[in-house]
């Protein structure tokens, strides 16, 4: 691809949307987790109690159950996949203005049904815009668009969950979770002016085909069994690292926490916003085969930069150049798989094939962090970071078998 149709699909209204509609996607997620824990820390809430709320996040894992109500049905506004986006983005605003108004005080049972209904709505807008990030994208855009969506995925956590902390000591908890509200009317605003995808799509035509439908068609492809493979194989390295490398900061090298929360939390996250938009970028110049193998083996060594800290001990230059590698390959590799997983989709069946595949891909996620103590106490950090570099290796292996596959994957409209 020549430089001026790099910048034409950089600029493009399509991808510029992806901004503002990631970070609505993600604005909602620690307002169920992470800062509703710190809330009812603050205002003593028993840990009984609050273990029972960690069920909250249970939408976020089956989200696929209920994905082709929203491939099958079409709401009676703004078509099939804004329809579904407006109708979530509006139950959301409502759903975290009422746990505003509830409270931690005494209305658990109420607050714990609240936020699961949040995390309902907030997977089932994920849903929606994952379908629609790969419908409306043409595929010289999908890097890009992937990149930049991941940006605004990850600054909304921010905001939700580094931010929403700060604020709450001055404003209070219930003004900081209406402002939350309120801010998600950034996602309603861009869906209203969002383009529609340009090619006209057949809609399934009974809740019967929209659920068997998406699993016989990915089937129906030769290389079907080995692309499911490649999904969970291809972050499983970076997965595997990232399971315990706060542990490793702080006890196995001695860090502060703080010195961890600053280098590891903030600037890695800088660094996967940096990795995300470079790669996204790259992608229009590498296609889709380069890309998640150059990206891939990115991530595999930047593995090996823990490995060096471990080699080395305590210091502050090689720890901030290890997190600062790390995040920036795993920011790179996540854009090109996230352009890998919509060129996967039929657009037919985006909605369920999309949330099928990343729940795919989160098996490899759960399945390592068990392991990884033992393997920590019986080889040591050292040997340890050198093993998820071999893990990353069969994907990357994978991958390479299977690249006149995805060559053919990444030009299908």
């Amino acid at each position: 691809m020549k430089l001026p149709q790099v910048f034409e699909s950089l600029s493009s209204r399509r991808i510029g949307v992806m901004l503002p509609l990631g970070f609505a996607s993600g604005l909602p997620l620690a307002l169920t987790s992470g800062t509703l824990q710190a809330w009812l820390t603050v205002d003593g809430v028993d840990l009984h109690t609050m273990g029972l709320f960690t069920l909250a996040g249970i939408p976020y894992t089956l989200k696929f159950l209920w994905s082709p109500v929203m491939d099958r049905f079409v709401p009676p506004w703004l078509g099939r996949r804004r329809g579904w986006m407006v109708a979530s983005q509006i139950a959301l605003i409502g759903g975290i203005a009422a746990m505003a108004a509830t409270g931690a005080g005494k209305a658990h049972m109420m607050l714990g049904v609240l936020a699961f209904a949040v995390a309902f709505a907030s997977a089932s807008q994920d849903i929606v815009f994952d379908a629609y990030r790969t419908d409306v994208l043409r595929p010289n855009e999908r890097g890009p668009g992937a990149g930049v969506s991941v940006t605004g995925y990850r600054l909304a956590m921010l905001v939700s969950g580094a931010a929403a902390l700060i604020l709450s000591e001055s404003i209070g908890w219930q003004a900081t979770y209406l402002l939350m509200a309120g801010l998600m009317l950034v996602g309603v605003w861009t869906t209203l002016f969002s383009p529609e995808p340009m090619d006209p799509v057949a809609v399934p035509r009974s809740l019967h085909e929209a659920i068997w439908g998406p699993i016989r068609e990915f089937f129906s492809r030769a290389p079907a069994v080995g692309l499911l493979l490649l999904i969970i194989l291809y972050k499983l390295g970076d997965a595997f690292a990232g399971s315990l490398t706060t542990a490793f900061l702080i006890r196995g090298m001695g860090f502060s926490p703080g010195e961890v929360g600053v280098v590891n939390k903030a600037m890695g996250l800088g660094a996967t916003i940096l990795g995300a938009l470079a790669g996204g970028a790259l992608m229009v110049r590498l296609g889709l085969f380069r890309s998640l193998l150059v990206f891939g083996l990115l991530q595999a060594f930047s593995n090996l930069s823990f490995m060096v800290l471990a080699w080395t001990g305590k210091s502050y230059p090689v720890m901030v150049s290890a997190v600062a590698i790390e995040n920036l390959a795993g920011g790179m590799g996540t854009a090109a798989f996230v352009a890998l997983t919509m060129s996967l989709c039929d657009h037919r069946y985006t909605a369920t094939q999309f949330a099928l595949l990343s729940a795919l891909a989160a098996l490899g996620r759960v399945f390592v962090g068990p392991p990884s103590g033992y393997l920590v106490e019986a080889v040591g950090w050292g040997p340890f970071f050198f093993l998820t570099f071999l893990a990353a290796l069969p994907g990357l292996w994978l991958l390479w078998f299977l690249r006149d596959d995805l060559g053919k994957q990444a030009t299908q409209g």
